[in-house]
């Protein structure tokens, strides 16, 4: 019984943290992250400071689930794909839909820097995709590519996401795809992931 009322109290928590990320976009939509306050998220959702803080030390920690959230979704998504470029097209396709929220999370570098933490997902991402095609470890001069490749497609993606690159998931997809370092490329082609 105290299993079945421990995943009532987590789905609980876990509700309660969507609802206040839901309130935190409202607010993000009216004012850039810097200036919301936490009494302002609490206001928009109904609940009590006591709840925020019961589920995050602050907005920066609100936010940085709620990244984590989403990306792992995106990378869900990615991993629907067959092909390297379908992964792409579908991760774009769903930031597109949550894009206001990377936009706001994208541009503000003072929290735990989600870059970063993209950089290391999307890296872990494709290096077990390698490593679990091949049954061996990467060789320091591949991961070296691996590792340059998905700090370009990071920094891309961002630039996507701020509006600084005009152009559709298929579009951004095809053209991280053709950025592709050509030795780290043939390495996909013969894993058949391109």
């Amino acid at each position: 019984m105290n299993a079945d009322k421990e995943k009532t109290n987590h789905n609980k928590s876990e509700n309660m943290k969507y609802r206040l990320a839901d309130a935190m976009k409202i607010c993000m939509r009216r004012s850039p992250v810097e200036k919301i306050t936490v009494q302002e998220i609490v206001d928009e959702c109904g609940t009590t400071r006591q709840t925020f803080y019961r589920n995050f030390k602050d907005k920066y920690d609100l936010i940085n689930w709620y990244f984590d959230k989403i990306l792992l979704e995106s990378f869900e998504h990615m991993g629907e794909g067959r092909t390297i470029f379908e992964g792409l097209v579908n991760k774009f396709h769903y930031i597109e839909d949550e894009k206001l929220f990377f936009r706001a999370a994208f541009k503000n570098d003072d929290q735990n820097n989600l870059r970063d933490h993209d950089f290391h997902l999307i890296l872990q991402f494709y290096t077990e995709r390698i490593e679990g095609k091949t049954g061996r470890k990467m060789s320091p001069h591949l991961k070296f590519l691996l590792e340059m490749y998905c700090q370009g497609s990071i920094y891309m993606t961002v630039q996507w996401v701020l509006g600084k690159i005009n152009a559709d998931p298929e579009k951004m997809a095809e053209d991280l795809v053709d950025a592709m370092p050509a030795e780290l490329s043939e390495v996909f082609r013969t894993l058949d992931l391109l």
